[in-house]
């Protein structure tokens, strides 16, 4: 799970993607009621089966909650936990592959930050 999924990931990784970046930008705090499953699809344009898996791992990991006829909430303190499990994820898996090609494509570190900064 990443909320960088890029276009090439599969489709339950870049919806999963969609949640956790909504999470962690404050689209959805503490408390805050998701998107129903069906509601989630459309405006994706996904499968409800897809989003359901997508929405089940959250659950799985301690990020949500479901409550029986009203719909899945946001758990407290999930921002936080999400922001340290995706800082961990971007620390093992993608920071090496961004400097693997930096390295490769022999691009400046320094002006790379520089740019970044502007």
């Amino acid at each position: 799970m990443t909320a960088f999924s890029g276009e090439d990931s599969p489709v339950y990784l870049r919806l999963r993607g969609a949640i956790a970046a909504g999470i962690l930008r404050g689209d959805y705090r503490s408390g805050d009621q998701l998107p129903s499953v069906r509601a989630f699809a459309a405006e994706h344009g996904a499968n409800p089966l897809t989003v359901a898996k997508a929405y089940q791992g959250f659950q799985d990991d301690g990020y949500v909650e479901v409550r029986r006829g009203v719909g899945m909430f946001v758990l407290p303190g999930a921002a936080e936990r999400l922001r340290v499990a995706e800082r961990t994820t971007f620390m093992t898996t993608h920071w090496p592959r961004i400097q693997e090609a930096v390295d490769l494509l022999g691009l400046d570190w320094d002006e790379l930050l520089q740019r970044a900064r502007a």
